[in-house]
């Protein structure tokens, strides 16, 4: 089990991956903002970071570059969730820190292999399932 923080704006997006997650045995926490988010990875360090990359007020990437950028949460593997999928995308996910990414729509089998790729290169030993 790991500790995941899920930071997106789109309500039916964020019980799509509370779900998936929690019923893979992971402990969730949900930002709805990249502020929240920030403030939420700092308090819990989870080993996690499903990012949004549209989120209001600041986005997603540029929580990523502050995430990164801080020595407390430096060390947390992000994800981004993103609907875009075009050409240089992928390349602007990596320059802002993300260590990978997913893309929207969700599809589960992916969501659940890319959380435990990223949670196993963090070093945390995934419950069974």
């Amino acid at each position: 089990m790991a500790r995941i923080l899920v930071i997106e704006d789109n309500a039916a997006n964020m019980k799509l991956a509370v779900f998936l997650l929690e019923q893979a045995g992971h402990e969730v926490f949900q930002a709805s903002d990249a502020e929240e988010g920030i403030r939420l990875a700092r308090e819990q360090h989870p080993a996690l970071i499903l990012m949004d990359v549209q989120l209001p007020g600041m986005d997603g990437l540029a929580a990523t570059r502050l995430l990164k950028g801080d020595a407390i949460t430096r060390d947390i593997k992000i994800v981004a969730l993103t609907a875009f999928a075009m050409r240089g995308d992928r390349e602007k996910i990596e320059a802002a820190g993300c260590d990978g990414y997913i893309a929207k729509p969700i599809r589960y089998q992916e969501f659940l292999q890319v959380v435990g790729d990223a949670v196993a290169r963090a070093g945390v030993a995934l419950a069974a399932t």
